[in-house]
């Protein structure tokens, strides 16, 4: 019997997770959902843009794992999903078997989501089912002096060695492989027992949802019994939610009780964590803490060279060194100009040259000389100004559409041009910080397919690093 097409893109998506680099994962099928349309595999793209580049370039490998996951010919149909456009499909290229059946549609199912979302599952009250693919492995880690204690650290925890009788903690600046190394940790780890994987803001969200319907039993359930690892990120997140710290001090001291590993990563050391309880940040910083330093030279050339390699991308020696001699922020960093980069050749189906290399660096402000963070209120004034509006109108509580888009536009540029967390960008606009890394993808997303945004994009971008070579 052919597999339940939701199974065949859990299999496709691990096979994929093996064969594409992580930026091009990231950047073009993680995004994409799959669902049964009574022929086949239909897989929802977020944008026609999106949908026509995953046509053009990853169509053939999807059918062909679809096909090694199935056992026979699967229809294999692209269009955009719900809240794009409307859907407008590519042709399907590969016949479905006449003997398949065809069933009643239905909506797509936890499998058919991306790894990233479906890591989250014990939080939302789900097991997180063996073998399923978190979003990143340690075989895909590139290990420098700058992580090496971190990835060691990590590795170990997820083969069942305990590190002392505290949690591991993983601190530094967003974008240098906590997230990495915590998918990785409980992808090996659930190979080995029940692995409870969490935000912060996920496991504030569960306890307070708990407190308001008076019962925090299953709380408790699902973050101390029969746990054998609990992963939570961006602990910073906790700051001055003393009810929330309480009882995650509880859960570290009963998971120490029982023997089981906790892994935790944050921004900063728990010391510096503003309004964080001392008793709490003592037992955050009582196992082994590793730092996650930005990558030397050494890691940046060996970061850039791999995801080239691991994408099938030429990138010319004198290209590569351009990019690790003016890019030398974080690894997410080196992932966006290398982005940009590879889609700007494809899309001006020209070679990589240091021409190229230039303008994406122009285009990104990955030159070291350019790169002064600036202050979060000067880059609200210059959104504002570009807009006709005051700071204050961007901050304002009102939801009205002519203020959305530069309140979006300058919560970008602040995460893009400000050395500012999400939540400190969050509070100088009067928003908490998820919907700062929403308008944040939300706008990378939208840059690519809509020609005006791209155009203001440009221009704030022009008139910011005039503001920062003053």
């Amino acid at each position: 019997m052919t597999p339940h097409p939701p199974s065949i893109w859990d299999g496709v998506l691990r096979r994929l997770q093996n064969e594409l680099p992580a930026f091009a994962l990231d950047a073009w099928i993680l995004p994409l959902q799959a669902r049964e349309n009574g022929r086949g595999l239909e897989v929802l793209a977020p944008s026609a843009f999106h949908r026509d580049r995953v046509s053009a370039r990853y169509l053939e490998i999807i059918r062909r794992h679809a096909a090694a996951e199935a056992g026979v010919a699967v229809c294999v149909e692209l269009a955009v999903g719900e809240g794009g456009e409307a859907p407008q499909r590519a042709e399907c290229e590969i016949a479905a078997p006449p003997s398949t059946p065809k069933r009643a549609p239905r909506a797509a199912s936890p499998a058919a989501h991306p790894p990233a979302l479906r890591a989250h599952a014990a939080v939302e009250g789900r097991e997180t089912q063996p073998g399923l693919p978190y979003r990143f492995g340690f075989e895909t880690f590139v290990v420098g002096p700058s992580n090496a204690l971190a990835r060691e650290a990590a590795f170990a925890m997820a083969r069942g060695r305990r590190l002392g009788s505290g949690a591991l903690y993983l601190a530094g600046p967003g974008g240098n492989g906590k997230t990495h190394l915590a998918h990785a940790t409980c992808s090996e780890a659930q190979q080995r027992g029940r692995v409870v994987y969490a935000s912060a803001e996920a496991f504030t969200t569960e306890l307070l949802r708990g407190i308001r319907g008076r019962d925090t039993s299953a709380f408790k359930r699902r973050f101390r019994e029969g746990c054998d690892l609990l992963v939570i990120e961006d602990v910073q997140f906790f700051s001055g939610k003393r009810s929330t710290q309480l009882e995650l001090f509880h859960t570290l001291d009963h998971l120490r009780a029982v023997g089981v590993p906790v892994v935790l990563t944050g921004d900063r050391l728990p010391a510096d964590i503003p309004d964080l309880d001392p008793s709490l940040a003592s037992r955050m910083a009582s196992g082994l803490v590793a730092e996650i330093e930005a990558p030397d030279a050494s890691l940046r050339r060996a970061i850039l060279r791999a995801k080239a390699s691991g994408g099938g991308v030429r990138l010319p020696e004198e290209c590569l060194e351009r990019l690790v001699e003016a890019v030398r922020g974080s690894v997410r960093d080196l992932e966006g100009v290398l982005i940009q980069l590879v889609e700007s050749a494809a899309l001006l189906k020209r070679p990589i040259d240091l021409e190229l290399t230039d303008a994406a660096l122009r285009k990104l402000g990955g030159c070291e000389a350019e790169r002064r963070p600036l202050e979060i209120h000067a880059v609200i004034g210059v959104v504002g100004a570009f807009f006709g509006l005051k700071p204050a109108d961007l901050a304002a509580r009102s939801r009205g559409r002519s203020a959305l888009l530069p309140r979006q536009l300058a919560m970008y540029f602040c995460h893009r041009y400000t050395a500012a967390s999400l939540p400190e960008i969050g509070r100088a606009l009067g928003r908490a910080h998820p919907a700062v890394r929403n308008a944040i993808e939300m706008i990378e997303r939208a840059v690519l397919e809509k020609a005006q945004l791209r155009y203001q994009v440009e221009e704030l971008a022009s008139r910011l690093e005039a503001l920062r070579r003053r």
